[in-house]
């Protein structure tokens, strides 16, 4: 598979992996290519945390903390107050409280954000809680539009809160919410959509950083010295003849051809602890991700983060395919290009939302350890109104 590299920067990429495809790189300066130091590192998990989910956990390992979204019911913020309908979704009888809490066995109920689908024409996402965490820190956006010539343009953004900040949530929100609205007013406008992404990034980080502006009062009484809100982000931007990627963080975008006998890539180079070792060759990449320090980040958006590095790159690839934009909730389970290929359904490119809920599954039925996000963009764009068959 031919990919024709448009990157702003010339010349390989600094920090790039062993092994990658040639023409995946960021668009830094060649003089940024010093390493962040690793107390600078943000871990995007708690010490202790389930190392990167490539074990099934056993189920007495975990206890379950709500119930499993797989088998909620419709969340309960969709109900009216005085709904009498609302029913738990873990014991099936009791009457949910107008605080969500079921008045039979206790249970939390499932909140809005806990299992997210959207379907946007020929593209969709979809975002779990998972199984492990108490609420869903993850948040995208995707939306089409057309250039100025008329033809179509895709735009999925996808972000993950850092779980070691306050209000990774919020962060979340935010950053994808500024992103991918600055993607669909720019690119009607005419600018190029690698310019548009970079853009995008740096309005993202923007509303990350309102967010430390506008504290919450009572997180900040409890712990004065917490983090400021963070996340990563990741997008993509696909036209009839163009794909471009940005990111920040460990949130990755994988290239998927229909055409399965063509190599897959990752498209992404993760701002991480353990893709820094491998970068500089102090360890193979089995070794550093194994590390109890792998997924300590090196880059995000967030108002102290160490510096703001947007990374993007472009591609042409030569035949049709599938870009699958999603956080370390699924690439945890399916990390090389090779392994994604072999979770992402076949009809993927014209049945995205399916595809997108199997992959969510796929993460699920690894053992949920994280939130998970996925959003698939079919390559090349699909005029608007085409949908999933």
């Amino acid at each position: 598979m031919r990919f024709d590299r448009r990157a702003e920067s010339a010349g390989p990429a600094a920090g790039a992996v062993p092994g990658r495809p040639v023409g995946v790189a960021a668009d830094r300066p060649a003089a940024d290519a010093e390493p962040h130091r690793a107390a600078d590192a943000v871990p995007d998990h708690p010490a202790g945390a389930p190392g990167g989910g490539r074990r099934s956990a056993q189920p007495d390992e975990y206890p379950l903390q709500a119930p499993d979204p797989r088998v909620a019911a419709e969340p309960v913020g969709q109900h009216s107050a005085g709904d009498a309908a609302a029913v738990c979704v873990a014991c099936r009888a009791g009457r949910v409280d107008d605080d969500g809490y079921c008045e039979n066995c206790g249970h939390a109920q499932p909140r809005e954000r806990d299992h997210m689908e959207q379907e946007c024409g020929p593209l969709a996402a979809v975002s779990d809680r998972g199984l492990r965490h108490h609420r869903n820190e993850d948040a995208f956006g995707v939306g089409t539009t057309a250039l100025p010539d008329g033809s179509p343009a895709s735009v999925a953004i996808v972000c993950d809160g850092v779980s070691s900040a306050t209000r990774p949530d919020e962060a979340s929100a935010a950053a994808s919410r500024a992103a991918s609205e600055s993607l669909l007013a720019a690119l009607p406008r005419g600018t190029h959509p690698q310019q548009a992404m970079h853009d995008a990034i740096i309005a993202a980080s923007d509303a990350v950083n309102a967010l430390a502006d506008a504290p919450d009062p009572a997180a900040r009484e409890q712990d004065p010295h917490q983090n400021a809100p963070a996340c990563t982000i990741v997008g993509a931007v696909v036209t009839q003849g163009l794909l471009v990627v940005g990111w920040v963080g460990d949130s990755r975008a994988y290239w998927v051809p229909v055409d399965r006998s063509a190599p897959a890539a990752r498209l992404t180079e993760d701002d991480s602890w353990a893709a820094q070792m491998v970068a500089a060759g102090l360890m193979g990449e089995a070794e550093a991700y194994a590390d109890h320090r792998a997924h300590a980040i090196t880059g995000w958006l967030g108002a102290d983060a160490y510096e703001l590095e947007p990374h993007t790159a472009s591609f042409k690839p030569d035949r049709p395919g599938v870009v699958v934009v999603c956080t370390d909730g699924l690439w945890n389970y399916a990390e090389s290009a090779d392994d994604m290929v072999e979770v992402v359904p076949a009809d993927a490119a014209v049945r995205p939302l399916h595809g997108a809920r199997v992959l969510v599954g796929h993460a699920l039925d690894g053992g949920g350890h994280d939130n998970v996000t996925v959003a698939l963009v079919p390559f090349p764009a699909v005029p608007q109104g085409a949908g999933s068959a």
